[in-house]
């Protein structure tokens, strides 16, 4: 067989340019102007520099399967393929708004429902970038037909391997879906929009009530939608944040998570934390302070710091190995839980347990959040998906009660009688059905309704520290065996990093079931 000749290395260097070009040099450009940047160029932002390897640079729709003609394009407007971050393989796709808007056809989506398939295969994380106007109409119902295999292939990774998107430019239809449909979105804030349905086709974007920003911004994604779990200043940011989300997880549900080496001991001390809790129990506090003080650096990567802002989730690192934070936040609604909040935390808890990450809770919670909103909005089933994932969850879970803890918030926060491996608690702590002043309203009304007028106050406040000695005390529960420890504040650290050390052989055995069925 002959090698190649130069008219054959000539035409493939002309193929490979031309696909580079995607809708053409007029088209990146007005892409350029507006601030976004090009498929090709977001790809080199993400990887290492010279580590992106293309496949599928050749592809392209199949016009003669189509009644509508349509200039053929190399690639068929996505950029598929490998490379690494940090070092660390992944594979990942761009779409290319250049290329009929960056619209899905039949063989877009079947060219990144491939590559999804091959991280999965691969066992390496995923990470797409998307920026396209939804399901190509040019495909008809092909475009459906192939964006229902992409969709297949990303449930399938779910849980399987880690899956970043970073929408980059205005996202629409099913392939918001899609977008959504990762462990972690991030969302760039001039131009990341996501939209079920096209601005053009709502009644309140057509009548001037609201604009496409107010309808699927990034800002509204972070705060109202919860779909966007941080928000980019610019491209290059979102592409370092997917980095540093991925820097928490393993490659696969198998492996484990990396260990990042550090200079902070884990028999440092806290004792900055012995007065940062109030003497007043109704006084706020930063819990995020807390968690700072306590694990690795300070270095507290917090997730969806916009949504449900009475609880709080993120990332961080205690020992070197990371950790996977939950934590109730006095000072936004008492720390109260509601819908939002248990939401929000219990997918977070599926996502860790997914990856073999430990969980940390920090525990100051004085119940669920009451009202009329609340109770028909069905705070019952949402809240029991709180304590569903804290439940099934198999990795170590180490729980720490800074203050309050009442009733059934107090079950739902990885308490002891649901399986948490290490629960302990600050003196400070209060474990009861509710609070000591709500209890002896209720308990001994008749009482003090009876008490002289002048000492009413007096036998109530009686009553209340009678209460808090024989069931607040955090040592009434440590008597019983739902604390493993009456810590000092300043120990936190040093008693989380020893417990983490032990549990990290942990494994758990359940019988075999398809899969539990939580209440969605």
């Amino acid at each position: 067989m002959s090698g190649n000749t130069s008219d054959e290395l000539e035409d493939l260097r002309y193929r490979r340019d031309q696909a580079k070009m995607g809708g053409g040099i007029k088209r990146l450009e007005s892409i350029r102007q507006t601030g976004r940047g090009t498929a090709r160029e977001r790809i080199n932002n993400l990887v290492d520099e010279d580590s992106f390897v293309e496949i599928d640079t050749f592809l392209t729709h199949r016009t003669a399967d189509h009644g509508m003609f349509m200039h053929e394009t190399l690639g068929d407007g996505v950029v598929c393929g490998h490379g690494t971050i940090n070092g660390r393989r992944i594979y990942c796709f761009s779409q290319d708004f250049s290329v009929h808007g960056g619209s899905m056809g039949e063989m877009h989506a079947k060219k990144i429902a491939k590559v999804v398939e091959m991280a999965e295969r691969s066992k390496v994380p995923i990470v797409g970038i998307w920026d396209g106007g939804g399901q190509r109409a040019h495909d008809g119902i092909s475009s459906l037909a192939g964006t229902g295999e992409l969709l297949d292939k990303l449930v399938q990774c779910s849980g399987r391997i880690p899956m970043i998107s970073l929408v980059l430019g205005p996202v629409v239809g099913v392939s918001a879906l899609g977008a959504s449909l990762a462990d972690f979105t991030i969302l760039g804030s001039e131009h990341g929009q996501l939209f079920m349905s096209s601005p053009l086709e709502t009644p309140e974007c057509i009548s001037g009530e609201i604009d496409a920003g107010g309808l699927g911004g990034a800002e509204l994604h972070a705060s109202r939608s919860g779909i966007a779990c941080l928000i980019a200043e610019d491209e290059e940011e979102a592409c370092i944040l997917a980095g540093e989300i991925l820097s928490f997880l393993p490659d696969h549900n198998m492996a484990s998570p990396p260990i990042e080496p550090t200079a902070d001991e884990p028999t440092r001390l806290n004792p900055d934390l012995e007065t940062l809790v109030p003497d007043n129990p109704n006084r706020p506090y930063d819990m995020v302070k807390v968690i700072e003080e306590i694990v690795d650096d300070g270095l507290f990567v917090e997730l969806f710091n916009s949504y449900a802002e009475n609880i709080v989730i993120g990332f961080a690192r205690l020992d070197g190995k990371p950790v996977g934070i939950v934590a109730n936040q006095p000072k936004v609604l008492a720390g109260c839980l509601d819908i939002d909040a248990s939401i929000k935390a219990a997918r977070f808890i599926r996502t860790c347990d997914s990856f073999s990450i430990p969980l940390v809770t920090f525990e100051d919670v004085p119940g669920f959040l009451p009202g009329v909103v609340q109770e028909w909005g069905g705070i019952i089933r949402h809240g029991a998906k709180l304590l569903f994932a804290y439940a099934e969850a198999t990795v170590p879970k180490l729980t720490l009660v800074t203050r309050k803890a009442y009733g059934g918030a107090y079950l739902a926060m990885s308490c002891k009688h649901l399986q948490s491996d290490y629960n302990i608690a600050w003196p400070t702590a209060e474990l009861a059905v509710m609070g000591a002043e709500g209890a002896v309203n209720i308990i001994h009304r008749r009482e003090i309704a009876a008490a002289d007028e002048d000492k009413k106050e007096e036998t109530r406040l009686q009553l209340v520290d009678e209460y808090k000695s024989k069931f607040g005390d955090p040592y009434v529960a440590a008597r019983n065996g739902w604390l493993d420890d009456v810590i000092e504040p300043s120990e936190s650290r040093l008693r989380l990093i020893r417990a983490l050390r032990i549990l990290s052989s942990k494994r758990e055995w359940s019988p075999p079931k398809k899969h539990g069925n939580i209440p969605l």
